[in-house]
């Protein structure tokens, strides 16, 4: 299957585009510190599916899919971070519902390749 059709892949590509309107409303003077990293951290969730699908083993691929893991929860560090010092007036409860449901897909898709 190619992993442009999996669910996990889909769902963390929605996250990067919420959290880009999120961090949109941070302060100017976070662009270079929270903004930067909060968004690079996303990015790296469904980047990091993508390459793990590529490798050859399920060991390889599990290898890059606990990577994108670690990236969720450093994510949703920031989100709760930014909320924690009142930096936007968006509510983050909704982005933070789809971090939940990306760490369940991802989870399910880690077991899977478990199995293999």
């Amino acid at each position: 299957m190619d992993y442009k059709e999996l669910d996990v892949w889909v769902q963390a590509r929605e996250l990067v585009k919420r959290v880009y309107e999120l961090s949109g409303t941070f302060p100017k003077e976070e662009q270079f510190s929270l903004t930067s990293q909060l968004r690079r951290c996303v990015i790296s969730i469904s980047s990091n599916i993508a390459e793990g699908c590529g490798r050859q083993t399920a060991k390889e691929t599990i290898d890059f899919l606990h990577i994108a893991r670690g990236s969720l929860f450093e994510a949703e560090t920031q989100i709760l971070l930014a909320k924690d010092l009142k930096l936007t007036e968006t509510d983050v409860d909704g982005i933070l519902n789809e971090v939940e449901r990306v760490k369940k897909l991802l989870n399910g898709f880690i077991n899977y390749h478990k199995k293999l």
